[in-house]
């Protein structure tokens, strides 16, 4: 054990369950961004060769919702997790 790890107890083994939890979250969300700028790019080329299909319309609403619910989740985290915690009438 290091020298700044504490024993998991409930409340610490929830307190870093909840950091890897929002850590991952954090990560996924960087790299959906990364995959929507690609197929806003793709989508940008397609409509410039005039190969306007559909599929390559909506490529981009897939990682587009996958944002809109991990940036929800992050927005919320920080209230939700001060909610449990006691911090937050």
């Amino acid at each position: 054990m290091a020298t700044n790890d504490r024993p998991l107890t409930a409340i610490g083994y929830e307190e870093k369950l909840e950091f890897s939890w929002s850590r991952w979250m954090r990560q996924g969300h960087r790299w959906i961004s990364i995959a929507f700028v690609v197929a806003v790019i793709i989508n940008i080329i397609a409509q410039m060769q005039g190969q306007a299909a559909v599929w390559i319309g909506l490529l981009a609403l897939i990682p587009l919702v996958l944002l809109l619910l991990t940036g929800l989740y992050l927005f919320a985290s920080p209230y939700t997790t001060a909610r449990r915690a006691g911090r937050i009438g």
